[in-house]
């Protein structure tokens, strides 16, 4: 008779759950086509993602309403002085203590799974954004929740997808399936969620990604619609058609939305430069937190995601109604400044949301995109409209083409904006104006800036998955998998002799030669010593720092593939050495190997 103790029980209960997933893999394997499966995960996908969407906004509005409920519309309320360094400190504290682990910068960290992890995100992810986010937005950080959603959303499709032992090609479907169902989910826009994997993440759309992209997508949102309604995020009444002789005005519109993105990249990265200098957490909370309240106070629209702010807009139809935009600060009364007042907000807005994350909050730009967006289209028509009286531009329409052509600027992503304001408004009937301005303020800040904020890390390092088969085979690629460590190390005061020894026992033409350190210093040529290698008369004659030629190139440790074949083509040669930072000999990288890699990268990336 079997004996039970506490010891096997506990045991049992360990092991069983992992024997049972086990025996269920092999049974799908058996019984479930693999394209099947996928459908069935995505769809799970979908699911899962869209209740994370709605546990995370209803945390904001909760924390929001509590905090907010009773302040004065008619004066400033220094409680904005306090609620933001209490948010970003216990972001930071929940983050540094239990997490353990940077989830900033949300959506770069899919860029980066995607390229350099074959799709692998931590499991932490699946919740520790929602709840730093929850908590860095609720008490009034200036960023949104899109981007951790996403993150938490791509971090569901990865670790389901390894829960099932899914192929890496598989988790980064998957990864863009949790993407597209936490837009979708969030926004309630599927098609936007659909484009924003495509365009922004650069999964590749074959027939085989489309369907579970769609399903994710489409599963979210019907989700959403089924707990929270069926209404549009912020409801939009078009007041006036859009008319053709408007057309130069939404092309200025765009260029003005292109050069707002412009301003609002190129800052962020260097706020957020002056953040990454500074190691302590605690003057990062100093700095950022002080920024964060001063702002806010001073601007109280800067408090959270700031879609009170774009609802005003998109359905204010008079003076009286814009002006509460500047309830709860020093400009109560004084609608005279209210264009000087938004203007200051475009100004500022950046600096409030680069002040929240750098000081140890977490959210994305997807909100400020929107929000700076709504502002610069009202700003512009407003503007208009007091300058040229002939013309006479609706704010409330310029105000949605605006977000279109912010976000289209900031992510580089001009479908995402185009769909995405297009189902968060219902604002189809300016389908036209929306692409215009899109494709405007794309083409302005692609002439100064070739990446989004998104990606511009990574491309820096040449970290950074495309569309482009060619890049992307070469992103996929690992210098560690190319490096041949077989080669034969002679050193300079070596004779003929003993390099004639090494030659002999290598089938390698190519010999490094190296000082006491293990520094490179030159190589020897098979060819430059072969009329002589016989001759032993010579052997003691002539050392290995008389053939000693210099290479024609080093490579380094740290260069990305795409930097090596670049090397390659510039100098011709077959074969070159690796060397790390202080200059010690790693390996040789050879053309052949490299070719030989790339030929199953490529096979294996692009099969179906």
């Amino acid at each position: 008779m079997q004996k039970f103790t506490l010891y096997s029980i506990l045991k049992r209960m360990k092991t069983e759950p992992k024997e049972g997933l086990r025996r269920f893999i092999v049974w799908r394997e058996r019984h479930i086509k693999e394209k099947r499966f996928i459908l069935i995960l995505s769809f799970l996908v979908g699911i899962f993602t869209a209740f994370a969407a709605l546990i995370l906004k209803m945390l904001i509005h909760w924390i929001q309403n509590f905090l907010t409920e009773n302040f004065d519309t008619t004066e400033a309320n220094y409680l904005y002085l306090v609620y933001p360094v209490v948010g970003i400190f216990l972001a930071g504290l929940f983050v540094r203590r239990i997490v353990k682990d940077d989830i900033g910068h949300g959506v770069t960290k899919i860029l980066y799974a995607i390229s350099r992890r074959q799709g692998r995100i931590k499991r932490h992810n699946t919740w520790s954004s929602v709840i730093a986010s929850s908590i860095t937005i609720g008490f009034g950080g200036s960023v949104g929740a899109e981007a951790p959603i996403v993150l938490t959303g791509s971090a569901i499709g990865s670790n389901l997808g390894s829960l099932f032992k899914m192929e890496h090609r598989t988790l980064m479907l998957l990864v863009g399936c949790g993407a597209a169902g936490a837009v979708a989910g969030i926004f309630k826009a599927p098609i936007a969620g659909l484009v924003f994997t495509l365009e922004v993440l650069m999964i590749d759309l074959t027939m085989t990604s489309l369907l579970p992209l769609l399903i994710s997508a489409v599963t979210a949102a019907t989700v959403s619609y089924i707990t929270t309604g069926t209404d549009a995020m912020f409801k939009f009444h078009l007041d006036q058609a859009f008319e053709l002789e408007r057309i130069p005005y939404v092309i200025l519109l765009g260029i003005f939305c292109g050069l707002v993105s412009l301003y609002f990249t190129r800052a962020m990265n260097a706020v957020e430069g002056i953040f990454g200098r500074l190691g302590n957490p605690y003057k990062k909370l100093a700095l950022g937190g002080g920024m964060l309240s001063v702002l806010i106070f001073l601007f109280p629209p800067l408090y959270g995601e700031g879609y009170d702010t774009i609802e005003l807009l998109l359905n204010g139809t008079n003076t009286s109604e814009w002006d509460t935009v500047m309830n709860n600060s020093f400009f109560y009364g004084h609608g005279q400044w209210l264009l000087v007042y938004l203007l200051l907000i475009i100004l500022f807005k950046v600096f409030a949301s680069s002040a929240t994350n750098g000081g140890g909050g977490c959210g994305g730009i997807f909100a400020p995109s929107l929000y700076l967006g709504c502002i610069a289209g009202f700003v512009f028509a407003h503007f208009s409209n007091d300058f040229d009286a002939t013309t006479y531009l609706p704010e409330k329409n310029f105000a949605l083409m605006g977000m279109a052509g912010v976000m289209s600027g900031v992510m580089h992503a001009p479908l995402t904006g185009v769909f995405l304001i297009a189902e968060l408004t219902g604002g189809y009937d300016l389908f036209l104006p929306l692409m215009i301005v899109s494709v405007s303020s794309y083409l302005t800040i692609i002439a100064f800036e070739p990446h989004s904020i998104y990606s511009m890390r990574l491309a820096k390092k040449g970290q950074l998955l495309t569309h482009h088969k060619d890049r992307a085979v070469l992103t996929l690629m690992k210098m560690e998998h190319v490096v041949e460590k077989d080669f034969q190390v002679v050193h300079p005061e070596m004779d003929l002799g003993q390099l004639v020894h090494a030659i002999s026992a290598t089938k390698r033409n190519v010999f490094p030669v190296t000082d006491a350190q293990e520094k490179l210093i030159g190589i020897v040529l098979l060819d430059d010593i072969r009329n002589i290698m016989f001759r032993q008369e010579l052997y003691h004659r002539f050392t290995v720092g008389k053939f000693m030629t210099s290479p024609p190139a080093r490579l380094h440790n740290t260069d990305s593939m795409e930097q090596v074949m670049q090397v390659f083509d510039d100098t011709k040669a077959w074969n070159l050495p690796v060397v790390d930072e202080e200059g010690r000999y790693l390996g040789f990288i050879s053309k052949s190997k490299i070719f030989n890699n790339y030929r199953q990268v490529l096979v294996h990336f692009s099969d179906e």
